[in-house]
């Protein structure tokens, strides 16, 4: 749904409730119709305007979960030979270096490349980064 389309169905309550208080101000005497006329269409109107600055709110890009880590970075709390833990904002995540044949050493400044479920792909910032010569354990 695009975000003018939502921003503008949460503005139908507000006025429905602004119509139905000035359509009463109105009944009742309280006002004169082309003044309750002016108010709804000015309630209207400010909604309008103020879209411009509340459009971010109202858009879908949002990413949560392992999918916002990308491009943080941590540190390999063990060697990632290729698999093992880093420490990304106080966290301990599971996580696999890419390419699978390097090994970062841990205390190596790792960034994270992406993320599927609870499994990040990182890669070396540093220099604590090699060849694996073999089978890693």
């Amino acid at each position: 749904m695009s975000p003018w389309l939502k921003y503008f169905i949460f503005q139908i309550p507000g006025w429905v409730i602004s119509a139905g208080v000035l359509a009463s101000l109105w009944h009742w005497h309280f006002i004169p119709g082309w003044l309750g006329a002016i108010g709804f269409f000015g309630w209207v109107l400010k909604d309008l305007l103020l879209y411009p600055f509340l459009r971010r709110a109202y858009e879908n890009d949002t990413k949560t979960g392992s999918a916002a880590m990308v491009g943080a970075t941590g540190v390999a709390e063990q060697d990632l030979a290729p698999h093992g833990y880093i420490r990304v904002r106080g966290e301990l995540w599971r996580a696999v270096v890419s390419p699978p044949e390097r090994v970062v050493r841990a205390g190596t400044q790792v960034e994270i490349v992406s993320a599927d479920r609870m499994r990040l792909s990182v890669r070396a910032l540093a220099s604590g980064s090699s060849k694996s010569t073999g089978a890693a354990g």
